[in-house]
């Protein structure tokens, strides 16, 4: 089958590599008709992410329909049209069963590498690494699922793979993510980066009763998507000082809520700590700019909520742990635990309160993978969501 697959810095490409087969009764195999190119993917294309092995089948947004089924599954049959959730979990572990899915205890093979980086190990994710397990991806033709029973979310409705597409991934991560916030009704909401999570944790935002939302990039068009789409008040980071602009839109207190949707590659316009963490990451001494996180620390009112669904890698520099303490802030962050969320969240698709397909702004055959990753991260050609088509 032909797959995306990484060979370095830089270097995704087309492979023809062997087709996925059933290996354990609890697999199904899925020919995929529709697969994203999130944000989180370019920690992998620049570089970042330790325990990439060249050839690797890369990709985590997936859906498609089941062409094979393993002897142990009971829920699904051939045919059906799944999304599947990027975390890979067990469904029975103490984790699972407290709705901590992507802290599954069991689906992670590799467990051990993950240990001596993080104390201990969270779920599996589909290609994105083997220290998170070694699973091929699915920005390719097919993909084996492992946990079919718990995973995939059947859809049998006749809703777009456009409309559904997100459950797999960033709809969910939005949505926990404004959760994690602890938004109350009239609260003021600031969303760091436009990009498709911030996207839906601004709508997110909005479904939790918040009663402003300010979104922060330097993207023209992210920006008209947070205005447009998300209702949101912006700021354009690279006209304005952020921190003086949150304080005189919020009387000197500071936004209730801040949502970090940014993560590991955040970027300044000529602030020191923004200029530290680009020359620390450019000779590789560093994994983390940390930026974001340490202006929204700042930004953020006393005894306020810090939500973080971008992603991290390392050990970020410079944190202001102590503003964070003195202020009495509450950190809440983590990997989605998509499962506990993609019913309520089908539902709102079906309901017609979201129409998640607003994000994508290219549609391509999966043979532009490698071209379309460059396109996204150089933010080129108006480019803020990706869908592939094998």
């Amino acid at each position: 089958m032909k797959a995306l697959c990484w060979h370095g810095t830089g270097d995704i490409r087309l492979d023809t590599v062997p087709d996925p087969e059933i290996a354990d009764p609890g697999d199904v195999i899925i020919r995929i008709t529709s697969t994203a190119i999130c944000g989180s993917d370019l920690h992998l294309f620049d570089g970042f992410m330790p325990t990439m092995q060249a050839g690797d089948v890369i990709g985590h947004e997936p859906m498609g329909e089941v062409v094979e089924v393993g002897k142990g599954v009971q829920k699904l049959k051939k045919g059906d049209r799944v999304v599947v959730p990027f975390t890979i979990s067990c469904g029975t572990c103490w984790f699972c069963n407290h709705q901590f899915y992507s802290l599954c205890d069991t689906s992670n093979p590799n467990a051990e590498i993950a240990r001596k980086a993080m104390g201990q190990s969270p779920a599996a994710l589909f290609g994105y690494s083997h220290m998170l397990g070694g699973f091929a991806g699915g920005q390719a033709e097919y993909l084996r699922v492992p946990y079919a029973d718990v995973g995939p979310l059947k859809i049998e409705s006749g809703l777009s793979d456009d409309q559904v597409l997100f459950l797999s991934d960033i709809f969910p991560t939005g949505y926990m993510a404004a959760e994690n916030a602890e938004i109350e009704p009239g609260e003021t909401v600031a969303v760091w980066g436009c990009g498709p999570v911030g996207q839906f944790a601004i709508q997110s935002a909005w479904m939790f009763k918040a009663g402003r939302v300010i979104a922060i990039d330097c993207v023209p068009e992210r920006l008209e998507m947070a205005r447009r789409h998300g209702k949101a008040e912006t700021i354009d980071f690279s006209e304005e000082t952020v921190y003086d602009r949150l304080m005189d839109m919020t009387g000197g207190r500071g936004p209730d809520r801040c949502i970090d949707a940014v993560g590991a590659e955040a970027h300044g316009t000529g602030s020191l700590d923004a200029l530290y963490d680009k020359a620390k990451t450019a000779v590789m001494m560093a994994t983390d700019r940390a930026h974001v996180l340490r202006e929204a620390i700042m930004c953020c009112r006393k005894g306020g909520t810090l939500s973080i669904p971008g992603v991290y890698i390392g050990f970020p520099d410079k944190v202001p742990f102590g503003a964070l303490m003195n202020k009495g802030l509450t950190v809440k962050t983590g990997q989605t635990h998509v499962k506990k969320y993609y019913n309520a969240l089908l539902q709102k698709i079906e309901q017609g309160e979201i129409d998640p397909s607003f994000v994508i702004t290219h549609r391509l055959p999966l043979e532009e993978g490698p071209q379309a990753y460059k396109t996204f991260r150089d933010k080129k050609d108006n480019c803020i969501k990706v869908v592939l088509k094998p």
